[in-house]
């Protein structure tokens, strides 16, 4: 049961970060508005393309750890990329978003991908 979760709960979180990437790539100003810092009109483009491939390239990896490595491998990535989503929070408060969105979303995220990298470890 607790492989299930594990499994399960890592798949979702790289599956989740895949999708946010992809929106990054196709719809980049809605999703720089739902990371909680709109993006500028006359802002450069590119940093929000190398947001999307970023998210992207982790979600795959991810994945792939998980598919062809183990949990032990996807347990210390998920321990290295919980620092994302702690970063973003800090970027998210320091460029004028709420602390909603910062903790509600960003520091959520990054707890939940510390209790999936914990899952992984119990089940390796």
């Amino acid at each position: 049961m607790l492989t299930y979760a594990a499994y399960g709960l890592a798949i979702a979180l790289n599956l989740l970060v895949l999708f946010i990437g992809a929106r990054f790539l196709l719809a980049p100003r809605p999703a720089a508005a739902g990371y909680g810092v709109p993006a500028k009109e006359d802002g450069d483009p590119a940093f929000l393309t190398i947001k999307g491939l970023r998210d992207g390239s982790f979600g795959l990896l991810g994945l792939a750890l998980l598919a062809f490595v183990g949990p032990l491998a996807a347990a210390w990535f998920m321990v290295v990329v919980a620092l994302v989503p702690l970063g973003d929070t800090v970027i998210v408060l320091r460029h004028g978003g709420t602390k909603a969105v910062a903790f509600g979303i960003h520091f959520a995220t990054a707890v939940v991908v510390l209790l999936s990298a914990a899952l992984l470890f119990a089940v390796s």
